[in-house]
Parts: C-alpha cells; structure tokens; sequence
C-alpha cells in the first residue's frame, strides 16, 4: 500500500440528537479500494461528505496529507472526484456538456478533459452517446455519465456512492474493470456499497459500518479468518447483530433552497418544447 491520504481522526457528526459517526477514525492509503459495507442508516454517506468537504465534523478532523503536511479536506476538494447517489445531471445538456461544465469549475482545459471524457466512455461502451441530451437517459446510462464526470478532472481521490445501482449485469462489470484499472494506474478509491460480493471482487480492504461506528477494518480473507466463518455474510451479521437505526436524518434544508427545489422540479409538458431550445 502506498502512503496515507486521508486521516480520519475521531470524527463525530451529529444531526439532531443523532451521531450519524461516533468517535470514528480510520486513515485512506493511497493506491487502494477500499470498500465501506453498511446497512441504511450506517453512516456510509456520512462518511462519504465528510471526506470530500461537504460535511465538517462536529468534533474531530478529516485531514488530506499533501507532501508531509496535514491539510483540512475542504481546502483541497479539487483532488477529490464524487459519483453521488443521485447523479444530478442537467437535462439540457448533453453528456458532453455535463462533463465539461464541472470540469471547467476545476480549471481542466475542454481539450484535457476531452481526451479523459472519450477514455473512460470507451471503457464503460458510452462513448456515441456523448453528444445526446441527458433527459431520455436511462438510470445506468445517467450513472455512468456522472462517474465519467468525477473522473475528468483527474482526482487522485474517487468517492464512489452504490456506482453499480441500477445498472444491469453487463455495466456493473464495465464499472468494476474500470476500477480496478483506476487502481492498476495508482488511483485510490472508496468504493460504496451494499453487495458484499461485489466488495470481495473489487475491494482490497473493507470498512464494515454499522449504526455510526466501524466494526471491522481489513482485507476480506481477514474478515473471514477473525469472524471464523466461511462467507462474507455470516462474517456481516455476526458483526452487526444489534439492530440497525433509522436511516440517518441530515441537515433540514433551508427555505431558500426549499422553494429553488420546488421552482425546478414542478412538472413540465416537454412536449411544446423545441428540439433547439
């Protein structure tokens, strides 16, 4: 494994009366996957917008290591490449345009982040969709716009959230292999998921999450070998046998946003709408 470059130290985030993480530390070695396993409610999202600034802890740090010195995460947000649960693609655009607007926030020039877009759609048999608009897209055709999205700007961090929901058989593999490839190349993951059996193919090391605390951490042979079981899923449930809480609730949202929601989201006839608009 290669250096750490992500310190989580005693983290603590709380929504409401609820520790979404409790006293949580765990530190990311750069050149790995690294799988978070959880029920709903685990606090592997959590987790997931704490390591790429979107969250501040209510107590402890979440430091990025940057040539010997330890550095706040939200100050470096640029190394950090996000596939989230809800793809948040704009309809208007084409995939292109989706990929190259975020890139452009990240300062990465069309033609490089051209070259890296036509990549990556080859891997995942996308590529002559780049230039149809999002809004007839199927969920994996979206999922798969969105990973190529947080891949343009070339992270040295990927935070994947469930990459493989929703697709079929055939593009999960093709999310997989590229992966795996990503590590190949030196890439660090973390690498969100419910499916054991797909953490025991991609995953180097998995991070099993249960109510807000981390109830293992090591290689999947090791999960085995310390549980004393013969599969992934006796090794889960002997770890979690306490119930699981409520999903996690997270930050109220404001009236601002509430009613900027409300405005974008109410129903339209797309049919009086122009191909050219």
């Amino acid at each position: 494994m290669g250096q750490i470059l992500l310190s989580v130290r005693n983290v603590t985030k709380t929504f409401g009366t609820l520790n979404a993480l409790e006293n949580f530390s765990v530190d990311i070695d750069s050149g790995a996957i690294i799988g978070l396993v959880g029920s709903n409610g685990a606090g592997k999202t959590t987790l997931l917008r704490l390591l790429c600034g979107l969250y501040r802890p209510n107590q402890g740090k979440v430091l990025f290591l940057k040539d010997g010195k330890e550095n706040n995460i939200d100050q470096f947000r640029e190394v950090v490449g996000v596939l989230p649960e809800s793809t948040g693609l704009y309809h208007r655009l084409t995939a292109w345009e989706n990929i190259r607007y975020y890139s452009r926030l990240h300062g990465v020039s069309d033609s490089v982040s051209w070259e890296r877009t036509l990549r990556f759609s080859k891997a995942l048999s996308i590529s002559n969709d780049l230039m149809r608009h999002t809004r007839g897209f199927s969920r994996g055709m979206r999922q798969k716009i969105a990973l190529i999205r947080a891949l343009a700007h070339g992270p040295e961090i990927l935070l994947l959230d469930e990459p493989t929901a929703g697709l079929d058989v055939t593009s999960a593999r093709l999310v997989r292999k590229l992966v795996l490839q990503l590590k190949e190349e030196g890439g660090t993951v973390i690498y969100s998921t419910h499916n054991l059996s797909e953490a025991e193919k991609v995953c180097d090391r998995i991070l099993i999450m249960h109510n807000g605390q981390l109830r293992f951490d090591g290689s999947p042979a090791n999960l085995l070998i310390e549980t004393e079981t013969s599969s992934l899923e006796d090794a889960y449930i002997q770890l979690t046998t306490d119930d699981a809480r409520i999903k996690e609730k997270e930050e109220s949202e404001g009236w601002f946003s509430k009613q900027w929601r409300q405005l974008f989201t109410r129903k339209t006839n797309y049919s009086n709408i122009k191909e050219d608009e």
